[in-house]
């Protein structure tokens, strides 16, 4: 009963963190987005595909872990499977493309190595599935959705290391506020994808 609160409560805080940042890009407006967009380019056409597929791989990864929903209907969790390995290679693929258009060298390694983890993690799990290895099939899947919800780590870890950046400036903000958030953005995905994947391994290693 504990496990299903607390999957409740993750479910909500991701919804809670990633609509704001989502609904700018569903106006499909350029000038509402929240990065510098290039003129004459597809660049914001691969930003919005890509976060539309990442909402999907989010919203369908949740429904892959609901165990009344494996046990009483497979063929539903099949079905929701699909759409999120489809999901999640499609945002993955357009990740990769998208990576030249990001002109911070640290920020553009760390969706690199993201985007790759992403794509490998969810490979190892359909082809564990298709060759009914069932036990290595949920193992991969819960890392690849763990790499998912750096979308929503990735975000909440950015309060805290703004806070990180202020107290070891001695409180104070010597190349001004812009620099501390843009200091913070350039490591957010890290810490994230540093903080999802030892909680995914220690209750991979609990259980």
């Amino acid at each position: 009963m504990k496990c299903i609160k607390s999957w409740w409560i993750l479910f909500i805080i991701s919804l809670a963190v990633t609509i704001p940042f989502v609904a700018p890009y569903l106006s499909l407006d350029p000038a509402n987005s929240r990065v510098p967009i290039s003129t004459g380019s597809i660049q914001f056409s691969l930003l919005v595909a890509h976060i539309v597929s990442a909402c999907i791989a989010l919203l369908t990864g949740f429904g892959q872990f609901i165990d009344r929903l494996r046990i009483k209907a497979p063929k539903v969790h099949r079905y929701i499977g699909r759409i999120y390995v489809i999901s999640v290679f499609i945002s993955g693929i357009l990740a990769l493309v998208y990576i030249s258009y990001i002109e911070n060298f640290s920020k553009a390694i760390s969706f690199l190595v993201l985007a790759v983890l992403w794509l490998f993690t969810c490979w190892k799990g359909y082809r564990s599935a298709i060759r009914k290895k069932y036990d290595d099939h949920r193992k991969w899947m819960i890392r690849s959705f763990g790499i998912t919800l750096v979308a929503v780590s990735g975000r909440l870890v950015v309060p805290i290391l703004l806070l990180i950046y202020y107290t070891a400036n001695g409180f104070s903000l010597p190349d001004g506020r812009e620099q501390m958030i843009e200091e913070a953005l350039n490591v957010n995905i890290w810490v994230g994808m540093i903080i999802n994947f030892i909680i995914i391994e220690w209750v991979m290693r609990k259980k």
